[in-house]
């Protein structure tokens, strides 16, 4: 095996470059304020936990754990998700806390992958876990915050779809008594959604025509409330039955929190079923096509740490949702470039410590026009250390002056102002100006054009013998 060479990195996993990391981070910010909102509280848990404990509890297959030994030969690993290490977290350290808790996160989680296009080795959730709650009222809530999160993400075109896991147990305990080896077939053809595969396996399990029909039927139950009341015909067991009813109130609840539009019933649902003990359900994004959130009731996890509760929650897929929807920097606020002579420089941190203060970016620059000290970096690329007015730039005249500096068309007369001429000596009296074209901006690196010319929103100088800025 060849050494890797100094710029690669392992399969599976990226770097955020500064545009998608602050992406990143907005959408981290503006999920996490909605599920605050909710009255959602922030959790963090370690990025690698005990394989006997989390690991196991963990829905993740085995073979897709990142595993590692520590120095004393206990196997560790890398968390596969939050939901494990959070039924920990509610099991021990807020085990006195009263119920029901409601938290949230933020975390980037591992999974072992084969080299293959598109998959990821690392990638991030946000999420929430309620624990505590068993109604269907619980199960409601998580539905309409992953919808009202997914809107703070900034996906605007989705669809919801709801299954309950409780409603093909039942099903399939009547149809096929026993025969745990064939149910568990069928739910694995359900799980990878190969409906043609459930209508072969089914066809070969010599059943009925009645038991054949019933187990066929369940491929036709998606749609909206009327699905409860077809699924009903289908299946008499008590626990079928049950968890329609518990479906079909979550419906109820969602049309009361205004968005049921966003939701179907898709009873072939299941989820992982050795992890989910109830409700599941996935969020698509017009824009994808793979789920950007997945959620459901887990009801047995936290008795595996000590603690019989139930538990319901959901993560949205925050690194598919950033790859897949477009965002605009429009309104994404761009720092203040500061100029400044060395013997102003006391003035010039001082308004940037302002602006800093009022929560806007403010950089700061040693000015490199003639005169400036020997070796200070250039300014602008020569095209706004050229502009010497000392007055906001906010008219079209001033636009004009403007653009002349930085070598378009110059308006008659406005040379001197700019220069040494007549007017000159005024305009340098004048207060630093602020100069508002964006597109006038550039660095010695990059010119004043194209992408590096909208980095800062204006430029404010203290430069020659400028007076000092006025407040914006």
């Amino acid at each position: 095996m060849s050494k890797p060479k100094g710029f690669e990195k392992p399969a599976g996993v990226r770097d955020y470059l500064p545009r998608a990391a602050k992406r990143l981070r907005r959408i981290e910010r503006s999920v996490l304020d909605c599920m605050a909102n909710w009255g959602y509280n922030p959790i963090k848990t370690p990025t690698m936990e005990y394989y006997d404990t989390v690991g196991i509890a963990s829905s993740t297959s085995d073979r897709k754990l990142y595993k590692l030994l520590n120095n004393r030969g206990q196997t560790l690993v890398l968390r596969s998700d939050m939901t494990a290490p959070i039924a920990r977290v509610a099991s021990s350290l807020l085990r006195e806390e009263p119920l029901p808790l409601r938290l949230s996160y933020h975390a980037n989680v591992f999974r072992a992958i084969e080299e293959e296009a598109g998959r990821e080795a690392e990638f991030f959730q946000t999420g929430v876990e309620l624990v505590g709650d068993s109604t269907p009222e619980a199960d409601a809530e998580v539905v309409a915050l992953a919808i009202a999160s997914l809107r703070a993400a900034g996906v605007k075109s989705f669809r919801f779809a709801l299954g309950h896991v409780g409603f093909l147990n039942g099903l399939f305990d009547e149809a096929l008594p026993g025969r745990e080896e064939d149910q568990l077939a069928l739910k694995e053809r359900l799980l990878h959604r190969d409906y043609v595969g459930f209508r072969e396996a089914a066809g070969a399990l010599g059943l009925g025509p009645e038991q054949q029909s019933e187990l066929e039927g369940i491929l036709r139950l998606r749609g909206g409330r009327e699905v409860c009341e077809q699924a009903a015909k289908l299946s008499r067991h008590p626990l079928a039955l049950e968890s329609l009813r518990h479906l079909c109130s979550v419906w109820e609840a969602l049309d009361d929190y205004g968005v049921s539009e966003h939701v179907l019933i898709d009873l072939t649902m299941i989820g992982d079923f050795s992890y989910y003990t109830g409700m599941v359900f996935e969020g698509y994004a017009a824009e994808l096509g793979f789920p950007v959130c997945s959620g459901g009731r887990y009801d047995n996890l936290l008795r595996q740490f000590g603690r019989d509760v139930p538990a319901t929650g959901f993560a949205l897929k925050t690194s598919r949702i950033l790859d897949g929807v477009e965002y605009s920097d429009a309104d994404e606020e761009r720092p203040v470039l500061i100029v400044y002579d060395a013997p102003r420089r006391a003035e010039a941190l001082a308004e940037a410590r302002r602006l800093r203060g009022e929560g806007r970016a403010a950089v700061t620059r040693l000015n490199a026009e003639p005169g400036a000290a020997a070796g200070a970096p250039a300014d602008d690329g020569g095209a706004i250390g050229r502009v010497t007015a000392a007055r906001p730039v906010i008219g079209p005249d001033d636009q004009a002056e403007a653009w002349a500096a930085a070598g378009g068309a110059e308006p008659e007369g406005q040379a001197a102002r700019f220069a040494g001429g007549p007017g000159g000596a005024a305009a340098r009296d004048a207060e630093p100006r602020v100069i508002g074209i964006p597109d006038l901006v550039g660095s010695a690196a990059e010119p004043a054009s194209g992408e590096a010319s909208g980095r800062y929103s204006r430029v404010l100088r203290f430069t020659g013998e400028n007076q000092p800025a006025g407040k914006d």
